[in-house]
């Protein structure tokens, strides 16, 4: 029997393993050329003095191609601020950022199916929007610390010649790819796992969508044991083939990528209590709202 499992779960290992290296060198390239064409100064330019709707669908949508590492996210928010890039802009782009970027989208794809990962996006991203505006009519944008602007880690002098542009994207995918390859195997590792030697039954019973509170549940523990999306999302495919409901998943990876405690950490210091309060809360809501929205739609 235990080896019976084991080579079911060396096999899923194997197969995920592969599948995610391919997909994360090959997506990660392509957000490299992304950058490259659209710099930072532009997407502040972009987005300063725009309609404050107009701004906040700007801010989620450059939210959504922006690298996905807390490196780069929080430094160009804090530019944005002090470059006075509208507080309803700049909240949709913190929100849409660490959840929207195309790495997770096409893993979500892949192994997920596109009408969860539609579900996931829609919601994700009209959240961003209106919470931002929300937000800003509340007034938390008094709630923002004095901080001085903060040169992100992937913001350098550039060359404009194409082949420039291609050799550092190549360099940025492979630079991050040996940075994160130890995430996506313990992902890959911790998934296979609980694809051979959890039993079904146990999943089912606690997270499967027979339980009404698997949601809730999910999103609040996935912001402590979170560590990066790309490894939770084979965790959860494993999770989602031994019973755990669709919606637990989706609500598992919302709240830990977008609440990690390395990324409350750095906010902590932009953000005043309150602030980062409703970060959380808002965070938890998206998770627990796109949770029961793809059960409640059998996804």
């Amino acid at each position: 029997m235990f080896w019976d499992n084991l080579a079911v779960a060396a096999n899923f290992f194997l197969e995920i393993a592969v599948e995610l290296i391919v997909l994360f060198i090959g997506i990660t390239f392509l957000v490299g050329l992304i950058q490259e064409y659209v710099p930072d100064e532009t997407i502040k330019r972009a987005l300063g003095g725009r309609h404050r709707i107009l701004g906040s669908f700007l801010g989620a949508g450059f939210g959504a191609l922006t690298p996905f590492c807390s490196c780069s996210t929080i430094p160009l928010l804090l530019g944005m601020l002090n470059a006075g890039v509208p507080f309803a802009s700049a909240m949709a782009f913190l929100f849409a950022s660490p959840l929207l970027n195309p790495v997770i989208i096409s893993l979500f794809i892949i192994l997920l199916g596109w009408k969860i990962t539609a579900l996931y996006f829609s919601v994700t991203f009209l959240a961003a929007i209106v919470i931002g505006l929300m937000l800003d009519s509340l007034g938390f944008a008094a709630q923002v610390k004095s901080v001085a602007a903060v040169r992100g880690c992937c913001d350098c002098e550039q060359a404009e010649d194409a082949k420039s542009r291609v050799q550092r994207s190549a360099r940025f995918a492979f630079s991050l790819f040996r940075q994160l390859v130890p995430y996506l195997l313990l992902g890959a590792g911790i998934g296979a796992f609980i694809h051979g030697f959890v039993p079904t039954e146990l999943i089912s019973s606690i997270a499967g969508s027979g339980n009404p509170f698997a949601v809730p549940v999910a999103a609040i523990i996935g912001v402590p044991i979170y560590i990066r999306a790309e490894t939770m999302i084979p965790i959860g495919l494993a999770l989602i083939e031994k019973g755990m409901s669709t919606g637990a998943v989706l609500a598992l990876v919302i709240g830990g990528a977008g609440a990690s405690i390395p990324e409350l950490t750095l906010l902590s210091a932009i953000f005043k209590r309150k602030m980062l309060a409703a970060f959380v809360l808002t965070i938890i809501t998206i998770a627990v709202a796109v949770g029961y929205l793809a059960n409640w739609l059998a996804l």
